[in-house]
């Protein structure tokens, strides 16, 4: 086989070495454009799990590695004076020069033709004359240019500005640095990588950058290969009771927005990009070169485990797409904490300092508790209970934590009346442990229920229904009970559809008739009395959906609400109807109960609801009354491109609750106690809703406050089931193993700094 490679950085050299280790009658030729001494950048961070990927591969470079990083093990976070550290995470790091170097005499002791210097041939000419073109040309990929079609690159340039330094200040770990200013906030990413130097990387929104002058220091951008002098001046001044008396370095140092690179595919053909070519991921998380040096890998074992080049590529991508994009969902969810850094500024220390750490959503409560135990209980200081465990005031009640369960739609009312299995639901998840539980798509109207085994609330019979539910419910438990009051709109099951205008749902679907000041006022009246027939019925939260798509979510997206009367146009108008609705039924809701209001913050499609939009609706509502916002996203329109994953839905009930100061309801994908006692203690929402997973274990609270060992009144076992409150014991649980050590091992140190050989001077 014939391989070219487009780049000598530490991706193209490493995947070319790996290559030609594995099967050294192929020819591997690599074109580098820069001398083999040229090199941007400073140090490089490596995980543990990406060395031991690297020590099976190829032992010689490991050992080379190896033998001169930077080890250490904790984390600083330095802000407002006070500098706080957390242990037991373990980083490497190695300068960048190094590393090339290290690479580089194994190309050349493994016979790789690598031609410095040497602009490759174009990327088409190359895949002529080549069995395989491996494309490791970075972040303005000459290849993913050339077969722009078929990649079908989304590069996302972000607003806010960095620049990439070192220092011969050496840090001990790796460091934080949050420097609040009176023209805004900049923070520092910074990190040893040898026994003279650490990598300094600069941070900052742009109108920070701005304000702070750093926008007239840049003037034109510096030539090629030069630096932004006056700028790194300026840092130097700023940042000087961090750098102690040391001083910056630059090489090609400029300031740059950091752009996300994602392909639709990695391959064309037989050419295939690798690294920042195919993907990035903001360096908050990690480095670029480690996800390069992985796919090199990954590149490597495939093409000699499949027997040709189509498939090998085919099972490259299907192997390393999921590992990228997962690497690139923590990056997103780092970058936009740094972006917003502001909202969480003014917390505790030692909050502010585990929100930073756990920011990705990659570490978490117990995560950090098993690496640094001491860290963990400084930060719950406060209440020395699991964060989950806390109670909560919510509008007049008390919630004796933070778990609820929330609406779920179960279908099998006759005629608008819940039965049994409500009853039964209901009933079971009221002894599950969670401090709220709300019945789910309780329709107003008979015309605006989901489907016809929606329940109702709008006739004696169904009010007398769920009378004897919640009374089952509270003779066995002191949970709250509450219930979701709907419209369906546009979103209903068959008759004359009512919608804030005229839109289908779907395509080819039955078109709604705009409502009109009547169809509003009947509306109204039905939300009032359904509110005033859920008091009598015994619950004690009321929540008004205003999301999914039914009738008030409809007024509030611009994607389904095309008026051009007072009820449409900016959002201010679009909130009219609905805060009438809300203001109308605070006047019949006791005030000594709770009052919600779920929303859809975001439509996940073009041209729909975007954050300050949803920023504005809460505070509206809340202002209005609602005592707290459940925030979820999307079902508003049927051509939606969610971003489905783990918490998903979390960073907008942060940003609303971290903006407006309002109590929100964090749901969508929360299926542990490890991640609610993350986003509680983090302040990124107020409770978590827990559906699918309490659907699995209707008990999901009380395991949850077991597996904690908590036993506390905040997770009340029923008196009858208390004998099921330990867990249950397994196979071998009883098993005591035998000592098999004769010397013990000490365990390993939680803090480890990383203390040079020899003193760096000062300047």
């Amino acid at each position: 086989m014939r391989i070219a490679v487009i780049g000598g950085g530490p991706g193209g050299l490493y995947f070319a070495a790996l290559a030609k280790q594995i099967s050294p009658h192929w020819e591997v030729t690599v074109w580098e454009r820069n001398a083999p001494d040229d090199t941007f950048g400073f140090g490089v961070v490596f995980s543990d799990e990406t060395l031991d990927g690297i020590a099976q591969a190829d032992p010689v470079v490991h050992a080379a590695m190896s033998a001169e990083f930077a080890r250490w093990s904790d984390i600083d976070v330095r802000h407002r004076g006070r500098t706080l550290t957390s242990g037991g995470h373990g980083f490497a790091a190695l300068g960048r020069r190094r590393l090339l170097q290290i690479l580089q005499d194994r190309c050349a002791a493994l016979e790789v033709d690598v031609r410095y210097r040497t602009q490759s041939p174009s990327p088409r000419q190359l895949a002529s004359e080549y069995d395989l073109v491996v494309a490791c040309d970075g972040v303005r990929s000459a290849t993913r240019a050339a077969y722009a079609d078929t990649f079908g690159a989304d590069l996302d340039e972000r607003a806010g500005r960095y620049m990439w330094l070192g220092t011969d200040k050496v840090f001990e770990a790796f460091t934080f640095i949050v420097e609040e200013r009176d023209f805004g906030t900049l923070q520092v990413h910074a990190y040893p990588y040898d026994d003279t130097r650490s990598t300094f990387i600069v941070e900052m929104d742009e109108e920070t950058w701005q304000r702070g002058g750093f926008a007239g220091a840049a003037g034109a951008d510096p030539a090629p290969g030069a630096s932004d002098e006056e700028g790194i001046r300026r840092c130097e001044q700023i940042l000087a009771e961090h750098l102690d008396g040391h001083r910056l370095i630059p090489n090609n140092s400029k300031w740059l927005r950091f752009t996300t690179v994602r392909n639709r595919t990695w391959r064309h053909g037989n050419t295939v990009l690798l690294g920042d070519a195919a993907h990035t991921a903001h360096f908050s998380i990690g480095s670029g070169t480690k996800l390069a040096m992985e796919d090199a890998l990954a590149l490597a074992a495939c093409l000699h485990e499949h027997p040709g080049v189509e498939s090998a590529l085919a099972a490259y991508e299907d192997e390393r797409r999921p590992v990228v994009e997962s690497t690139q969902r923590a990056a997103q969810a780092s970058l936009e904490w740094f972006e917003n850094i502001d909202r969480y500024t003014g917390q505790d220390p030692h909050q502010f300092a585990f929100n930073l750490l756990t920011r990705s959503r990659r570490v978490t409560y117990d995560n950090l508790r098993v690496r640094d135990e001491e860290f963990t209980t400084a930060v719950n200081a406060s209440a020395p209970v699991p964060p989950m465990f806390r109670p909560f005031r919510l509008g007049g009640l008390r919630l004796r934590n933070r778990i609820v369960v929330p609406p779920i739609a179960l279908s099998t009312a006759v005629e608008g009346v819940p039965g049994d299995f409500d009853l039964v639901h209901l009933g079971t998840q009221s002894l599950g442990g969670a401090a709220l539980v709300l019945a789910g798509m309780t329709a107003v109207s008979a015309d605006g229920r989901t489907d016809a085994g929606c329940p109702g609330l709008w006739t004696d019979e169904q009010e007398a229904a769920w009378r004897r539910i919640t009374a089952f419910a509270h003779g066995q438990s002191d949970t709250c009970l509450g219930i979701q009051l709907t419209h369906a709109g546009r979103r209903a099951a068959g008759g004359a559809l009512l919608a804030a205008s005229p839109l289908p749902w779907a395509e080819g679907g039955q078109v709604p008739r705009e409502a009109n000041r009547a169809d509003m006022d009947l509306v109204v009246r039905d939300f009032v009395r359904a509110a005033e027939r859920a008091d009598r019925a015994g619950f004690e939260v009321l929540e008004l959906q205003y999301g999914h798509g039914n009738l008030m979510s409809g007024f509030l997206s611009p994607l389904t609400n095309r008026r051009t009367d007072e009820y449409g146009g900016p959002v201010a108008n679009r909130l009219r109807f609905p805060l009438e609705v809300l203001g109308a039924v605070r006047t019949v809701w006791p005030a000594g109960k709770a009052l919600l209001v779920r929303i859809s913050a975001a439509d996940w499609a073009e041209g729909g609801l975007d954050e300050a939009d949803a920023v504005h609706i809460a505070r509206a509502l809340a202002a209005a009354g609602a005592d707290a916002i459940d925030v979820s996203t999307g079902e508003v329109v049927s051509h939606e491109r969610p971003a489905f994953g783990r918490s998903y839905q979390t960073p907008y009930a942060d940003l609303i609750r971290n903006t407006t100061g309002v109590a929100t309801i964090a749901v969508g994908a929360i299926s542990t106690y490890d991640d609610v006692n993350s986003v509680i203690l983090a302040g990124r929402a107020d409770l978590c809703a827990v559906g699918r997973a309490q659907l699995h274990d209707p008990l999901w609270t009380l395991h949850a406050a077991a597996a904690q060992g908590y036993r506390g009144p905040a997770a009340p076992w029923a008196r009858s089931w208390r004998a099921g409150s330990a867990r249950p014991p397994a196979a071998r649980t009883d098993r005591v193993p035998p000592r098999l050590e004769l010397l013990r091992r000490p365990a390993a140190p939680v803090h480890q700094r990383w203390l040079p050989r020899v003193a760096a001077p000062a300047l």
